[in-house]
């Protein structure tokens, strides 16, 4: 790199932001080391799952949550696939936050409800409950009506009517395999010591659904969409399945979750000053079960178990991105005694400070990383040869994990099974980062300005497209 005298700082600061690019990359790779052997576990063990289930007849009752918001649309095809799910003993409880539109007289009119009084204790606190009403159709599923509280105020509102031991978190917009209950439940069964179990959410855009179950993979039409199907492998197979052996999760998906009912009621409930209240539960969670030196384990299934629509506009997908970023900082901030404590363990001395190195900062980080390089090479600051080598190592170690993501999909559960399915997804993989990861990491920034200000930030609406829409069996 050229620069002297006063433009030697400039060059010496380039120097700095190509070291940290090596740097998150370099803790990119080595949980992608982790990820393959966790992954290869458990596909050892799925063998087993053509065997006898040995504790079949002992899998704890659960009770489904769903929040719901103005879902009108969606609501009655999503329940009607939940209440098919292949498990023993399960309850769905929806909680009607408030809804400004049809949702409870859909509700009513498609399930049979009527009003039924029951003790309600308030375990965690929410919004005042207007009533609780129960099918006489299906005897496991009752509609809490509640004045508007958010996602987490009517996730706290769902617990305090929960009736058993585990509670599973899910949109009321996601779609469910008939057997996901079955596989997120496991860990819960092979050790008492788990708390909190997540499971992989896949995005639907694309795909055929029947009968209110997913019945065909398929791609989403448009390249924004097909690079966030790359984002999330990054994340699940990677992220959090490298985290796993750690006992080190930080974040739980909100999509679906499943959480020991008395553990999270101990932490009292979710927050509801959050809009991150999923990954704040589970950094808490830690933190409590950490400083007390209470043995615990917070966990994932590799499974795609759960299928849910993305943003198919930039609007939409800024809104969602600035949005994650903010509930991210708060999330770290609010638990930040974990950091680097005496008996944060893994989650305190490792996860924490990645978290706060590529996550936290990494917006700023990066998009100023790439401002530096391009206004100090115009200027004639830094030679064309030192920008080539910050974008070579810049672009070619995201287009590595992008590749390696797709390549482990493949080798293990094998969704994607069209060759051209896997042609569009390595293009998207390639072409994701020349300018769309560099804007996702401007809203990030955004969404981390908007945190620091104390700019108001609410959940908004998710615009529906086709995606979720049900087609007879």
């Amino acid at each position: 790199m050229s620069g002297t005298g006063g433009h030697g700082w400039l060059v010496a600061l380039q120097w700095g932001f190509l070291c940290y690019f090596i740097l998150l990359n370099g803790g990119y790779i080595l949980l992608n080391l982790l990820s393959l052997i966790s992954l290869r576990r458990h596909l050892d063990r799925q063998s087993l799952d053509q065997l006898p289930r040995s504790h079949t007849g002992f899998d704890p009752p659960i009770s489904l949550l769903v929040p719901a918001y103005n879902e009108e649309a969606t609501i009655t095809p999503s329940l009607k696939s939940l209440l098919q799910l292949d498990y023993p003993e399960f309850e769905i409880v929806v909680i009607n936050d408030g809804s400004k539109d049809g949702t409870l007289a859909e509700l009513t009119r498609e399930f049979a409800l009527l009003p039924f009084p029951e003790a309600y204790r308030r375990s965690v606190p929410c919004k005042e409950v207007r009533g609780i009403h129960r099918s006489t159709r299906y005897p496991n599923l009752r509609v809490i009506d509640k004045e508007n509280g958010g996602k987490a105020d009517a996730l706290n509102a769902g617990i305090n009517a929960a009736r058993c031991p585990l509670f599973c978190a899910v949109d009321a917009d996601s779609i469910l395999q008939r057997d996901s209950l079955r596989k997120v439940v496991r860990p819960f069964v092979e050790d008492p010591l788990t708390i909190v179990a997540g499971g992989t959410v896949r995005i639907v855009n694309g795909c055929r659904i029947s009968g209110g179950f997913l019945s065909e993979v398929g791609l989403p039409e448009t390249l924004l969409v097909r690079f966030q199907v790359i984002e999330y492998l990054r994340a699940f197979l990677f992220g959090r399945l490298g985290w796993t052996p750690l006992n080190a999760v930080l974040i739980v998906s909100g999509a679906f979750g499943l959480f020991k009912t008395t553990e999270v009621i101990a932490a009292g409930g979710y927050r509801r000053d959050t809009v991150g209240e999923d990954m704040e539960l589970i950094v808490r969670l830690h933190r409590i079960h950490r400083l007390r030196g209470t043995p615990y384990r917070i966990t994932y299934v590799p499974d795609p178990i759960c299928w849910t629509e993305a943003p198919e506009s930039l609007k939409v997908l800024r809104a969602q991105r600035t949005r994650w970023q903010r509930g991210l900082a708060e999330s770290l901030t609010m638990n930040r005694t974990l950091l680097l404590h005496p008996r944060g363990g893994a989650a305190g001395w490792l996860a924490f400070p990645f978290f706060v190195l590529f996550e936290f900062l990494g917006p700023v980080l990066e998009v100023c990383g790439y401002a530096l390089i391009i206004v100090g090479t115009a200027l004639g600051i830094f030679s064309w040869a030192a920008f080539d080598v910050f974008m070579f190592v810049a672009l070619s170690f995201g287009l590595l994990l992008s590749v390696t993501a797709l390549l482990l999909e493949e080798m293990s559960f094998r969704l994607y099974r069209k060759p051209s399915q896997l042609a569009q997804l390595l293009l998207a993989a390639i072409l994701e980062n020349f300018g769309y990861r560099q804007l996702v990491a401007f809203w990030r920034l955004q969404g981390l300005w908007r945190w620091a200000t104390g700019s108001a930030q609410h959940w908004g609406e998710m615009t529906r497209g086709s995606a979720l829409r049900n087609t007879p069996p």
